[in-house]
């Protein structure tokens, strides 16, 4: 049955099915802070600033960062379901939380373009470890930046040359953090835990050993000592997402441009870990700055490379759905 036979809108069970994937969105500290709004004809996306990580993201660009990852999941998600979302973001000035509106009008059929990315939602997963170097690389580059650009978000490749700097940076972040006690308080609250639907599961963490052979990364509450990957040095390679402005739009953007792209890569076989961190604090990314072409403002940066095999990827957990979604539609 094509989304025809249904009407003009999706009904309750598409809106849902389709949620449940766009809600595997990553988002920062996997705060999933987003909250959707359907009164049976357009579904509507608002930002939840209680869960706004007030030491590492005052501003809420992280926020909705996270979100607009979310909104570009449920685009794919309805499109493979026979419905096309046409997006109109920041529908109402007056109402800053209120970040897109989805209208929607019926599909053939699953484009065979977004059809590999959508099912590579369930797959996709946040890998902290260190990384094989990643195969046909100029393609995958390549990818990111087609995917990237009809969200006017820039991709470009941090070189090799360019890492130890960008790693120093990484740890002069960390140094300038580690005595910052709301700081190192908000991040514990939202790690480490088991058994909640929220948060970055103490499974998902890695060792102080293993983190050591990764040079960009976050440096999160370590775990137990481990060993995974004791053999592999990180390889991955590092690609930024940058915008001309800083403004909602902008990072409701990056966000949609970052899900296409990790998608893209769990597609193709390929890890995956977002990096803001190092956006976060103006010293580190003014480094990231000097390192591209452009005069761009830097939002994301994405480690990418290949995982062994033997990995077993850590499940984050999820919000129940009827927690993020309100029905208006009597």
């Amino acid at each position: 049955m094509n989304a025809s036979d249904h009407g003009s809108t999706p009904d309750l069970r598409t809106v849902r099915m389709a949620l449940m994937l766009a809600c595997r969105a990553p988002s920062v500290h996997n705060t999933q802070p987003w909250r959707w709004v359907y009164d049976g004809t357009r579904l509507n996306l608002y930002r939840d600033t209680s869960r706004l990580l007030r030491s590492a993201d005052p501003q809420g660009r992280q926020l909705v960062i996270s979100c607009g990852a979310v909104l570009d999941h449920a685009r794919l998600a309805f499109v493979s379901m026979g419905w096309f979302a046409d997006v109109i973001r920041l529908p109402d000035p007056d109402v800053l939380d209120h970040l897109a509106m989805l209208e929607f009008r019926p599909w053939p059929g699953a484009l065979n373009t977004t059809a590999a990315r959508v099912r590579a939602i369930h797959r996709r997963y946040t890998d902290r470890l260190p990384m094989l170097a990643p195969e046909g690389w100029f393609d995958v580059f390549d990818a990111a930046r087609e995917l990237a650009r009809p969200h006017h978000v820039s991709v470009d490749e941090i070189a090799e040359t360019s890492r130890p700097r960008l790693a120093a940076a990484t740890e002069h972040a960390a140094a300038l953090r580690r005595y910052d006690m709301p700081y190192q308080t908000e991040l514990h609250w939202w790690t480490g835990h088991s058994d909640v639907e929220q948060g970055v599961p103490a499974a998902a963490l890695v060792s102080d050993a293993e983190a050591a052979r990764v040079d960009v990364g976050r440096g999160f509450p370590p775990a137990p000592y481990s060993v995974r990957r004791a053999a592999i040095e990180d390889r991955s390679r590092l690609i930024v997402l940058s915008t001309l402005g800083e403004t909602p739009a902008h990072w409701l953007h990056t966000g949609e441009a970052l899900s296409e792209v990790l998608l893209e890569c769990t597609a193709r076989g390929l890890a995956t870990c977002s990096l803001t961190h190092i956006t976060e604090l103006a010293t580190s990314r003014s480094v990231i700055a000097d390192l591209i072409p452009h005069p761009n403002l830097p939002q994301v940066l994405i480690r990418i490379g290949v995982a062994p095999e033997d990995t077993e990827p850590a499940s984050t957990p999820r919000r129940p759905l009827d927690e993020v979604l309100e029905l208006r539609t009597g």
